[in-house]
């Protein structure tokens, strides 16, 4: 499994990977999750990959080769919603030329990915593409997308980021976010990758290559959990015995009991009897 997550920004776009991958405990690898083409000057585009490994590099592979063959391709899509579609176009291809026989072993066709990037003049975008082909674009409402194991990092970005954000909070929130994921699931691990992209650059802005030997990252690993434990220890304790305090857990006003079931008139189980063990007869002739 794995873990990615990207950002669209008013200020640029923020892109974090893992590169975990495991088919069972016992069988874990390091792949890298992201690939970036750019053309410095001209375009800058990032794509995160998750789901089955052999699908994903097949994807990769499709577009590679579309470079190679000529025609459309990323390197001459006009704009970032064009390559998107010939990403999904990838997609649509790798499904037609390996579902079948995925789906005579049991296996689903399983491929999720980000891309985002700019090209020319217009604004940064951001897409999450589905194993379908088919993809949605991040707005102003939700800035970011996960793909992988999602449910661990969420809150913190449901909580922070925004799309006023600036890039150094927000490669901060992601970070945080893959802590939150990397001490609850051991499908995620390190090293990661992390690329910033400032708009209108055109060029890769910054890249990190995080593995655990990383001071910053060691330093966001201890400060985050101490300070949430220094934030819990702060909140007060639950009122179980004053109603009327406004923040009481029961405050007065409303009946406050568990729903309770009722007992069944019936009677209760019947044992058999003990049993005494005859003595034997000849127990005292013997003696």
């Amino acid at each position: 499994m794995t873990y990615c997550v990207a950002a669209r920004l008013d200020s640029g776009l923020v892109f974090l990977s893992d590169s975990r991958t495991n088919a069972g405990v016992d069988q874990i690898s390091v792949f890298r999750k992201m690939t970036v083409f750019e053309r410095p000057g001209d375009r800058v585009m990032v794509l995160m990959t998750s789901g089955n490994l052999a699908v994903s590099q097949a994807v990769l592979n499709a577009l590679t080769r579309q470079n190679a063959e000529g025609g459309e391709t990323l390197w001459n899509a006009p704009d970032m919603f064009e390559a998107a579609h010939r990403v999904g176009a990838a997609v649509r291809e790798v499904f037609h030329r390996e579902a079948p026989a995925l789906h005579e072993q049991g296996v689903d066709f399983n491929v999720n990915l980000i891309f985002g990037g700019q090209i020319g003049p217009e604004r940064c975008r951001l897409f999450q593409v589905y194993a379908a082909g088919n993809f949605i674009e991040a707005g102003q409402e939700c800035p970011y997308f996960q793909i992988g194991e999602a449910k661990y990092g969420k809150p913190i970005l449901d909580r922070v980021l925004r799309p006023d954000t600036s890039l150094d909070e927000a490669a901060k929130c992601a970070l945080i976010s893959m802590d939150s994921t990397l001490r609850s699931n051991i499908s995620v691990g390190l090293p990661l990758d992390l690329l910033v992209y400032d708009t209108h650059a055109l060029r890769v802005t910054h890249f990190a290559s995080i593995d655990e030997h990383n001071e910053y990252f060691r330093m966001i690993r201890g400060t985050w959990g101490e300070r949430l434990r220094q934030v819990f220890a702060e909140i007060p304790d639950p009122l179980w015995t004053s109603p009327e305090d406004p923040v009481s857990l029961v405050p007065s006003g409303r009946v406050h009991q568990p729903l309770r079931a009722e007992p069944v008139n019936e009677p209760g189980p019947s044992y058999p009897a003990p049993q005494v063990l005859a003595e034997d007869p000849g127990k005292d002739q013997a003696a």
